[in-house]
């Protein structure tokens, strides 16, 4: 990729001022941002960037978890094009709808586990947290039972940013930003084992988080209990994988007191964890999941409801409209680019590809290139996906005092090394594009202790 085509006419302080008078960023301190002056992005292919600068750049999070299929794919953008001249927009409301998202509907039934059957579109993750939310509650209104509608999530869990999604999820910094948030919302702990668990076993400690669900469907009653709602995979929570029997005993329990399951699939979604859905990786039978990010590698925003027959039959049978949905549901053109990507997944091979070769190779070059690193106390993760949290002392599990934001001292060593590394307060966390080969793999890693030394030696002469 030739980038002086894309940074000869880019003027970046004039961009830069642009963006500070009028752009205002997602989860920014916006003076701060100003004060710095924003990246400029210019050009992008496979799993790397280049900012206005001429800096090559590897995303180690496939931008923000998304870019599944790479940059640059001429498939999709040609995709986009074919259908802007077909069929640029038409809504789905008036008893209508198009072929792209006829199409998109079948072709995510197909990859979707169990009886996940029946889909319902919205145009981002925070939509489709909304739309589970509306559509459980819904469900119980329908079976008689509308006082079942609280809602179980858990603490440190990210479900979007919308009222709805941040009332579900556990992010205590977003819950001290526009209150008062959505009532019928109850959270239990995390299951971060490395964290929480004390002296626990990973076992035992599944077993007591679990637990927690049950203590908590009791303290409210079981009848008033619509659904539990997780992520295969904590993402932005710093990648907290669970405990392997964690989600078996979950469960157990919500069959037990008879709580609806809803899996939030966003970001595990489409290969991330080596299978097409985290809940296929964790075993997890869900009644309804959302999904976006890697619906369309990121290239057109689209985000999408899967629905089980319980809760589809229902809906369909119940003679009234189910009055939730968006201008853009099951947009033509963001179809046709979803559509585009999951038949370029199937013809790459990516899940298994993700499964059964670079995860793998991903995960242990982590353990191996990273692990004995005197900063990093432990390494999870699954598929291509991963979270290393950042100790002062990796015995004790000693965490730098809040006087040393680490991570972030850290992530500034990436961004000025070339290398996208995102900071979770103490963890890091990884999540690169699925097309990424082993050479890029080494790359990543080489990098990544680069800066992990650069940040020790920030630390050391604090």
């Amino acid at each position: 990729m030739n980038q002086a085509i894309n940074t000869q006419f880019v003027n970046t302080a004039e961009v830069q001022a642009q963006d500070a008078a009028h752009h205002l960023h997602p989860f920014t301190n916006t003076g701060a941002l100003n004060a710095k002056g924003a990246r400029v992005i210019t050009g992008a292919e496979g799993v790397y960037l280049w900012d206005s600068e001429g800096n090559k750049i590897l995303d180690g999070m496939a931008g923000l978890w998304c870019v599944n299929m790479g940059y640059g794919r001429k498939e999709l953008t040609a995709a986009a094009s074919s259908q802007m001249d077909q069929l640029a927009y038409y809504n789905t409301f008036f008893q209508t709808t198009n072929t792209p998202a006829a199409r998109l509907a079948k072709e995510i039934a197909s990859v979707t586990p169990g009886d996940l059957n029946r889909i319902f579109f919205a145009n981002s993750g925070s939509e489709a947290i909304d739309t589970i939310i509306r559509m459980v509650r819904q469900y119980w209104c329908i079976e008689g039972k509308p006082y079942k509608n609280i809602l179980i999530s858990r603490e440190n869990a990210y479900h979007g940013s919308t009222v709805g999604g941040t009332s579900l999820g556990g992010m205590s910094g977003m819950h001290k930003q526009g209150a008062p948030l959505m009532p019928g919302v109850e959270r239990i702990r995390q299951p971060y084992w490395y964290g929480e668990a004390g002296d626990m076993s990973e076992e035992e400690f599944g077993i007591a988080c679990a637990s927690a669900l049950e203590e908590k469907i009791l303290e409210v009653g079981p009848d008033n209990v619509a659904a539990f709602v997780g992520e295969p995979i904590q993402g932005a929570g710093g990648v907290i994988v669970p405990p392997a029997n964690y989600w078996a005993e979950i469960q157990k329990i919500c069959k037990k007191y008879d709580i609806l399951i809803a899996a939030d699939e966003v970001i595990c979604g489409f290969g991330r964890t080596g299978s097409w859905f985290g809940s296929e990786t964790f075993g997890i039978t869900p009644d309804i999941i959302s999904m976006a990010k890697g619906l369309s590698s990121g290239y057109l925003p689209i985000s999408a409801v899967a629905v089980g027959d319980r809760i589809a039959d229902a809906l369909t049978a119940h003679d009234d409209d189910f009055n939730h949905g968006f201008t853009y549901s099951g947009h033509p053109v963001a179809a046709a680019v979803a559509l585009e990507n999951i038949r370029l997944m199937k013809e790459e091979n990516i899940v298994e590809y993700v499964g059964k070769e670079i995860g793998p190779y991903f995960q242990q070059q982590l353990r191996e290139v990273l692990g004995d690193h005197p900063l990093v106390g432990h390494i999870e993760g699954v598929g291509l996906v991963a979270g290393m949290a950042l100790v002062k002392d990796k015995a004790s599990k000693e965490g730098f005092g809040e006087g040393i934001d680490i991570g972030m001292i850290c992530r500034d060593h990436c961004f000025a090394n070339g290398l996208i590394m995102r900071a979770v307060g103490r963890r890091m966390v990884l999540s690169p594009p699925l097309v990424i080969s082993k050479a890029e793999v080494d790359e990543l890693c080489e990098k990544a202790l680069k800066c992990f030394d650069l940040t020790l030696e920030t630390v050391n002469a604090l």
